[in-house]
């Protein structure tokens, strides 16, 4: 196990020495995370903004598009200060490197122009066709998050971790993995061990329990109206959306009902429909579906256990949002398997 570790070190160690010396001296750099950004972009954002003003005397900024809108990510930007920029209003043409994270180019869940390059990629989805063209890639799917690459490094170019860098980190992993118990492998499962002491219980506290907007519990008592079960699988059609992170919020509470291995969540924001799957089930592949469910209307990806997606422009009518709804529900149950109905998870009361 050691041996292991100091292999995965020295991995790091060296990948970092070359993407460093390869940045060092070009100019200013820019950090792009994918839209609606979630902890673990959050904390690698942290990290490598770390990394660079402490080995290359060089601040970074770290832009973002739509909006940081669940309130435990908010509560983690604010409480641990990041520092965020809105992609939209920053000139491009001023940085001199590009670096993409917690996702890929061309993935269509970030908002960089198609024709801006992308130099450095560090990410632990699975590799994109698109990223291989990139100057430095990092791609690890292998690991259940991308902050605990840039852990890595920080361990790496023997850096110290400050209490709220280790607590961006720690509550990353906690949060993308539920602790531990989906996705995480050995790195992140050593990260989360070595961090947890490290980590601001105080801070975790009020990141873990933040206040909630009323739309939160509207969302909850909407989602259980509009439930369907069939077979072991859920879907949950929630029509429009006070904001896009509810949906994979949903996803992953309903996935908690007894009997239920496979849940699809979709919701209406603005003109893009947002998908998300959970599933515990090892016969079902998330990323896979959620592929298939898109595919000629959208983008999506992820992994095993875990995948979200969005069709961009969908008309906010109700009879398209009913068509597409009809869709994608109809090319999950082909994919899932399941067709019997069991119904409504919450029954009416007149019966239906």
């Amino acid at each position: 196990m050691e041996t292991e570790k100091e292999e995965r070190l020295q991995r790091s160690r060296v990948l970092s020495d070359q993407m460093l010396s390869w940045v060092r001296g070009r100019g200013r750099i820019l950090i792009v995370v994918h839209d609606n950004p979630d902890p673990d972009c959050l904390a690698s954002a942290l990290a490598l903004r770390h990394l660079f003003i402490m080995k290359l005397g060089e601040d970074p900024v770290i832009a973002f598009s739509g909006m940081i809108a669940r309130s435990e990510n908010l509560t983690m930007a604010k409480k641990l200060q990041i520092p965020l920029t809105p992609l939209g209003i920053i000139e491009l043409s001023d940085f001199k490197v590009i670096c993409m994270l917690d996702t890929q180019p061309g993935t269509g869940n970030n908002s960089l122009p198609a024709n801006v390059k992308v130099d450095l990629v560090i990410d632990h989805h699975p590799l994109k066709e698109k990223t291989k063209s990139c100057t430095w890639v990092d791609v690890r799917d292998n690991y259940g998050v991308t902050a605990t690459i840039l852990y890595e490094y920080l361990l790496a170019q023997d850096l110290t971790i400050s209490s709220k860098l280790a607590t961006a980190i720690f509550y990353a992993i906690k949060s993308d993995t539920q602790d531990l118990g989906r996705e995480a492998n050995q790195p992140d499962r050593e990260a989360y061990l070595h961090l947890f002491p490290l980590a601001s219980k105080s801070l975790l506290y009020q990141i873990t329990n933040p206040p909630q907007p009323i739309e939160y519990f509207s969302t909850i008592r909407n989602t259980l109206d509009k439930a369907v079960i069939y077979d072991t699988v859920m879907v949950a059609a929630m029509g429009k959306v006070a904001f896009p992170e509810l949906v994979a919020e949903m996803a992953d509470f309903m996935l908690r009902l007894d009997e239920i291995e496979t849940v699809l969540a979709m919701g209406l924001y603005g003109k893009e429909m947002v998908l998300s799957i959970r599933t515990s089930s090892p016969l079902v592949n998330a990323g896979e579906t959620i592929k298939d469910l898109v595919k000629g209307y959208g983008t999506a990806g992820g992994h095993a256990l875990m995948a979200g997606g969005k069709i961009d422009n969908l008309s906010d009518s109700p009879d398209a949002l009913q068509e597409m709804e009809n869709i994608l529900t109809g090319r999950f149950l082909n994919k899932t398997g399941c067709s019997a109905a069991r119904g409504k998870l919450i029954k009416t009361t007149n019966g239906e």
